[in-house]
């Protein structure tokens, strides 16, 4: 049975570069509804208030429906169970901080069986540095100060280490992992990039900066790695106007619409450019 894309990137988004949308209006694209419900999970970084802030800011005033589940603040927050909650969500973005922590929460309230569970149903899984690397089987974490092999919930089939020119000592332990066989082959990615999975198989790379890359890492019979570097989409750059655009017409301020068509067109002027170029579905997916 087919699941919902999986979007890993290795950091970037709203949480680190403020002003620059085009992951996170990426991220938008790959719903296959108009206005998708999008929730925010910030557990590994214990749910900071300038997160959710940021989010707000920023999803609020896109053609969405934005909700935040703070894990901190359950019985202020939450006014519908948990199970419904995550199940109805069209996008589900974690935020970065420690995957340790972040797993550890999730399966305290039962929430990564959750996730998984609304992968298969059609959610879209998104998230950068931690909220990318738990959906693989493992990672690399500094939840302890230095780096380690952690592993994931194992949704995706491979390992991934994040912040790869920006920490590259995380690397370092990457590879001495993947070289020994306590991490599965994998990828590599710099900030700025990410990886879109569609049923476990990575189906493209995509980035929002020149010189963010992302590179395949496989062990050889006789231990030795092997690296490749993956060919990288460079998405196109989402304004301020098309945002500014997009608000005016969702809150009447514009112009009103002359019928469904035209909606359409104003949306994607958000979204359509992170899809420029996207090949079919299928079309190119590496190994």
């Amino acid at each position: 049975m087919s699941s919902a894309p999986v979007f890993c990137m290795g950091g970037g988004g709203f949480t680190m570069e403020p002003g620059r949308p085009d992951l996170d209006a990426y991220i938008l694209s790959l719903a296959p509804v108009h206005r998708p419900r999008i929730l925010f999970l910030p557990t590994a970084s214990g749910d900071p208030q300038d997160q959710i802030l940021r989010f707000g800011r920023v999803f609020g005033s896109w053609p969405c429906r934005p909700r935040i589940l703070s894990l901190f603040h359950l019985e202020d927050d939450l006014d519908e169970p948990l199970e419904h909650l995550i199940l109805s969500q069209d996008i589900i973005y974690v935020g970065g901080g420690s995957m340790r922590n972040l797993l550890a929460l999730w399966r305290a309230h039962g929430i990564a069986e959750l996730l998984l569970e609304a992968n298969r149903r059609g959610t879209v899984l998104a998230g950068l540095s931690a909220g990318a690397m738990c959906w693989m089987q493992g990672g690399v974490s500094k939840s302890s100060g230095r780096p380690e092999p952690i592993d994931g919930l194992g949704l995706i089939p491979g390992s991934l280490s994040v912040h790869a020119r920006q920490q590259p000592e995380r690397g370092v332990v990457y590879r001495d992992a993947v070289a020994s066989g306590r991490l599965p082959d994998g990828w590599t990615a710099d900030d700025y990039a990410g990886l879109l999975f569609v049923d476990g198989v990575l189906e493209e790379a995509v980035a929002c900066r020149p010189d963010a890359s992302v590179v395949q890492v496989q062990r050889r019979r006789d231990g030795r790695l092997v690296e490749t570097l993956v060919p990288v989409r460079r998405l196109e750059p989402v304004t301020t106007e098309h945002v500014e655009d997009a608000v005016a017409r969702h809150t009447g301020e514009g112009p009103a619409p002359m019928d469904v068509r035209d909606e359409l067109r104003l949306v994607r002027r958000i979204r359509g450019r992170a899809l420029a170029g996207r090949p079919a579905r299928g079309a190119r997916r590496a190994s």
